[in-house]
């Protein structure tokens, strides 16, 4: 997700391949498709980390979800052309990214899924926006802060704490699995900042920081990872073709690949929206699929963290004008 907002700030070779086709009306319905898709599958990515964490440690999960995901990022980065040797002197900034962006942010997710409901895990990964703007806030001198702003950013957090509910005595959802979440958040937040104040400068294709990005990952994700009992989820039909198909070539390598497309074709405003779809896909897929049961309070926290990013999101727009 990191490469995202690295594509939001330069105009990749890769990107403009997308932009000459002879008919833009075509192109325009392939990116509208792509943008339903990119919501869909992102929101969907909580259920399959939730069946998968059934058979395997969320490590593992990780770890294969980058693996499926790396052939595919790495053809199109190749078919892209994208791909130079001379972009190893900066392995240092890749191997950053591929913590923050990918196996920490992965990681905490998926334990975060593992202890959750999906749709709660869901609706709380909508508050990655929120994150991001507090860390360039904190580590970017040029990121001011407006009334608009903390008003969407205090929103988010309110809808964050109806869901978490610290005074329940209940124990109505595990505080550890939305620390975790709220983890995964700050770290993903962590790489919009890096991104953004040194891999940005370089103008690197974002087909390939996204190659490099994953293919570190995956090195240390293998080398840090416990690969006892990890083929227990191919004993699950539904467990093992939700991660490799669900999380590791749709949600990861597919994903990267659609988002770029939409950057292209309907630009990076309408590429940032795509942010308010996965809460309520997670939040439908648990209900309908897993049979989870949301109540009044839950729908007013989601409502309050999409709120939160509208409202942050119309700060940065009104910005700029």
């Amino acid at each position: 997700m990191t490469i995202k907002k690295v594509s939001l700030t330069q105009e990749a070779p890769a990107l403009r391949r997308w932009t000459d086709a002879a008919d833009p009306k075509p192109t325009k319905g392939i990116a509208l498709f792509a943008f339903v898709f990119l919501g869909v599958i992102w929101g969907s990515n909580f259920i399959f980390m939730k069946w998968a964490s059934a058979e395997i440690a969320p490590a593992q999960i990780v770890l294969l979800r980058a693996v499926f995901a790396f052939p595919t990022v790495l053809l199109y980065a190749l078919w892209q052309g994208a791909l130079r040797w001379r972009h190893l002197r900066y392995a240092h900034h890749f191997i950053v990214m591929s913590l923050l962006a990918t196996a920490i942010y992965y990681f905490a997710f998926a334990k975060g899924a593992s202890l959750l409901p999906s749709s709660i895990a869901g609706l709380l990964s909508g508050a990655i926006p929120l994150f991001a703007f507090i860390c360039a806030y904190l580590f970017l001198r040029d990121e001011i802060i407006t009334v608009t702003k903390a008003a969407g950013v205090a929103l988010g957090i309110l809808g964050v704490v109806l869901i978490a509910r610290p005074w329940s005595t209940v124990g109505h959802v595990s505080l550890e699995g939305i620390a975790y979440m709220m983890a995964g958040s700050l770290s993903i937040g962590c790489s919009f900042v890096y991104a953004r104040k040194f891999i940005s400068p370089l103008q690197l294709p974002a087909s390939a920081l996204t190659t490099y990005q994953i293919g570190f990952a995956v090195v240390f994700l293998v080398m840090g990872t416990r690969l006892d009992g990890i083929e227990a989820v191919f004993s699950d039909t539904r467990a093992w073709i939700g991660l490799v198909f669900g999380l590791g070539i749709c949600g990861t390598g597919l994903a990267y690949i659609f988002y770029y497309f939409i950057v292209a074709n309907l630009g990076a405003l309408a590429a940032s929206s795509v942010t308010y779809i996965p809460p309520i896909v997670s939040l439908v897929i648990g209900i309908l699929l897993a049979g989870e049961c949301i109540d009044a309070l839950e729908c007013v926290a989601v409502l309050l963290v999409l709120s939160g990013v509208a409202v942050l999101q119309l700060g940065k727009r009104t910005e700029h004008l």
